[in-house]
């Protein structure tokens, strides 16, 4: 499997309640309804709480301020993602994707990159490397 990670700070003008609720609400349904043209095969969000724990680990570790959130999107492997490169609808549906989250996100500061998950634990049980 390959995934993207997108770390999302959002637009100056969001609090960081409309930004997720916009986010899952909005940005979330069009998601659902691209998915088969882009070819993900999974789609998650995860929302940053607001609890005082995350200035407590930031302030532990020298860190920055949290993203407001992170998206998650799979591809079976590398030629599948690949292969929606030059395809014209998969293009035009990355398109409207993006168009949406400029409405929302600092997509200046929000880095992305893709990647391979490696699990060394799961379900409390140590994976061997």
């Amino acid at each position: 499997m390959i995934k993207l990670t997108f770390c999302l700070r959002r637009q100056p003008h969001l609090t960081r309640a409309e930004f997720q609720d916009y986010w899952y609400n909005n940005h979330g349904r069009l998601g659902q309804r691209l998915m088969s043209r882009i070819g993900t095969i999974r789609y998650v969000q995860t929302h940053t709480l607001d609890l005082d724990l995350n200035q407590a680990f930031a302030e532990g570790r020298g860190g920055p301020e949290p993203f407001d959130g992170v998206a998650e999107a799979w591809w079976e492997d590398e030629a599948a993602l690949r292969a929606i490169v030059d395809d014209e609808d998969a293009a035009e549906a990355f398109q409207e994707a993006l168009d949406d989250e400029k409405t929302f996100i600092d997509l200046a500061n929000s880095p992305l990159w893709l990647g391979e998950e490696r699990v060394l634990i799961d379900n409390g049980e140590i994976k061997p490397l």
